[in-house]
C-alpha cells in the first residue's frame, strides 16, 4: 500500500482481505452488464454479511474486485465469473478497512506496520499533534514512502509545530507578520503537495507559544484549500477544557475543525460528558463543522513533560529553573500530579524506571515524587501512561455520532492502543458493553473518518470505491495487546 493524496492522486492499494458495498439482487442489470463485457475478476469475496460503513444494517452479499477497486456488491452467480482468488466469507462480516484518523510512526523506517494491519486498519493518518515530516517539499517524502511500499495506506497532515521550525519561528511567542506569512506559504505548498489538513499540538512546544492571530491565519489557509484543522487542544484538564475547545471552534470558518483524542483529564461521569458534547452541539447548531476522535482506553501516553509547567520547558533553561524556582516547581508538580489521580496513576514507559509507577519510583528512591520528577526525570526524561480518564465519561463521548475512533498509537509505542484499538471497540464497546451496534461502530472506524479527512474513495463497501476490506468474525475478535 502507498501514500494517499487527495483529489484522485491516491496510490494503488494492496489487498488485506478488506473491501467495500451496495446491495443488489443476484440477477440484476448491474451484474449482467458487468459480466457481459468481461467476467474475469481478481477477487471474489463470497457469502459474507456486508457491513458497508454507512451505519446501515448488514446485508448478505458477495463482493467483486478488479485491481484496487470494488466493482460490484450483490449476489454473484459464481459459475458465471472467473476469479483469481476466492474468499469464503460465510459466517463473517465484510467491512471497509478501518481508517485510523490519528496515528504516529515512520513508514519509511518501519514500512511493515503490522500493529495497524493486525487490528484491521488499512489506512493511517500521520502528521498529528503539530508534528509532521520536517521537509519543505512534501512531495519528495510522499515518493520516499511509495518507494518502500508500506503495508497500510498512509496519509498525512501538516504539523503546525513543524511549520514553526521550518520557518525559523521555533518557540518564539511573538512571530512577526513576515514569519507568519512564511508559515502560511509553507502550509499552502504542502497542502498542494497532497497533505489533508493542518494539525496543531497546543499543549506541546512549540505549539504552546502560538497566539490567536497566527493560528487564525493558518486555519483560514487550510479552510480556503478545503482542508480541516485537527487539534490536540491547549489543555485537556477538566477545569479548562471548555475554554480549550472554544479556542479551536474560534478557528472554524472556512475550515472544519476536529478535536484530537477528545478526553477530560480527571473529569468524572456521563453527565460531564454531556456538558462537553453540548459545547460541540451548540457550535454545530451555529454552522460550525466540528468532529472529534477518541481511543477506547482510560490511560493516555506521552512525554513526562506534560506534567511540567511551560516555564520549565524549552526554550527556558531547565537547570536555571531548578536553581532559581525549585520550591515553586515542586509545589506545581505536587499539585498537578495529585490532581491527575496521584503518582500511582503515572506509569513510566521508557528509561531506567520503565514499568514502575511514579509512586513506586518514589518509594524505591525514598524521596517525594515531585523530587523524582525534578532530579531524576526532568521534562524530557521519559514517556509514561497516565490513568487520568473516567470510563463512564469516555464511553459517553464515544457514543456521540460525531465522534470516531482513532488509536493515537504507533508501531514502537508501548501503549496497547497502538496495537488493539479497533479490536477493543468490537470486543468491548459492541459485544461486551453494548454501547454501540456493530454497524455504528464500523461507521465510526470507516466512513466517518473518511468523510472528515476527505478520503472520498474509501471507507465504504460500494462499487467504485477502493478495495480496502476487512473480513472478520465479530464474535471471535479479541484485543490481545
Amino acid at each position: 500500500m502507498n501514500m494517499i493524496r487527495p483529489a484522485g492522486r491516491a496510490g494503488l492499494l494492496a489487498l488485506v482481505l478488506a473491501v467495500a458495498l451496495s446491495a443488489c439482487s443476484s440477477r440484476d442489470a448491474r451484474f449482467e452488464a458487468l459480466i457481459a463485457g468481461d467476467n474475469s475478476f481478481d477477487v471474489l469475496i463470497a457469502g459474507g454479511m456486508v457491513v458497508d460503513g454507512t451505519g446501515s444494517d448488514p446485508v448478505r452479499a458477495d463482493v467483486l474486485i478488479r485491481g484496487d477497486e470494488i466493482v460490484y456488491v450483490g449476489r454473484v452467480d459464481s459459475e458465471r465469473v472467473v476469479a483469481t482468488s476466492v474468499v469464503d466469507a460465510a459466517g463473517r462480516v465484510v467491512a471497509p478497512g478501518f481508517i485510523d484518523p490519528h496515528a504516529h510512526g515512520n513508514p519509511i523506517g518501519s514500512p511493515a506496520m503490522a500493529n495497524f494491519l493486525s487490528m484491521g486498519a488499512t489506512t493511517i493518518v500521520l502528521g498529528q499533534d503539530g508534528g509532521s515530516p520536517g521537509v519543505t517539499n512534501l512531495d519528495e517524502w510522499f515518493n520516499a514512502v511509495d518507494s518502500v511500499g508500506p503495508s497500510v495506506n498512509v496519509a498525512t497532515f501538516v504539523g503546525h509545530g513543524t511549520l514553526r521550525r521550518l520557518a525559523g519561528v521555533g518557540n518564539n511567542p511573538e512571530p512577526d507578520p513576515a514569519q507568519i506569512d512564511s508559515m502560511t506559504a509553507l502550509l499552502r505548498r504542502q497542502l498542494d503537495d497532497g497533505a489533508f489538513g493542518l494539525s496543531t499540538g497546543l499543549e506541546y512546544t512549540p505549539g504552546a507559544y502560538a497566539g490567536r492571530a497566527e493560528l487564525r491565519q493558518l486555519a483560514d489557509a487550510a479552510g480556503q484549500a478545503g482542508k480541516p484543522v485537527m487539534s490536540h487542544l491547549r489543555t485537556e484538564d477538566d477545569d479548562a477544557l471548555e475554554g480549550a475547545i472554544r479556542e479551536l471552534l474560534d478557528l472554524a470558518g472556512p475550515a472544519a475543525v476536529h478535536v484530537s483524542h477528545i478526553k477530560s483529564v480527571y473529569g468524572k461521569g456521563s453527565d460531564r460528558a454531556e456538558e462537553i458534547l453540548a459545547v460541540l452541539d451548540s457550535a454545530r447548531a451555529s454552522g460550525v463543522q466540528v468532529t472529534a476522535d477518541t481511543y477506547p482506553y482510560t490511560a493516555s501516553y506521552t512525554g513526562i513533560g506534560i506534567v511540567f509547567p511551560l516555564w520549565a520547558r524549552p526554550p527556558n533553561d531547565y537547570r536555571d529553573v531548578v536553581q532559581t524556582r525549585r520550591d515553586e516547581l515542586a509545589d506545581y508538580l505536587r499539585r498537578r500530579v495529585t490532581l491527575r489521580n496521584g503518582p500511582e496513576a503515572t506509569l513510566i514507559g521508557t528509561g531506567r524506571f520503565s514499568g514502575l509507577t511514579l509512586a513506586e519510583v518514589s518509594n524505591e528512591l525514598e524521596k517525594p515524587f515531585e523530587d523524582v520528577l525534578i532530579d531524576d526525570l526532568g521534562p524530557d526524561g521519559a514517556s509514561a501512561a497516565y490513568f487520568v480518564m473516567n470510563e463512564a465519561l469516555q464511553n459517553r463521548l464515544a457514543q456521540d455520532p460525531h465522534v470516531m475512533f482513532s488509536s493515537d498509537g504507533s508501531l514502537t509505542g508501548y501503549h496497547p492502543r497502538g496495537h488493539g484499538t479497533f479490536a477493543r471497540v468490537i470486543e468491548h464497546h459492541v459485544r461486551e458493553m453494548g454501547l454501540l451496534s456493530l454497524p455504528e461502530a464500523v461507521r465510526k472506524m470507516t466512513s466517518l473518518p473518511a468523510s472528515t479527512i476527505g478520503l472520498d474513495d474509501r471507507g465504504t463497501i460500494a462499487a467504485g470505491f477502493r478495495a480496502d476490506v476487512v473480513v472478520f468474525d465479530p464474535d471471535a475478535v479479541r484485543e490481545t495487546a
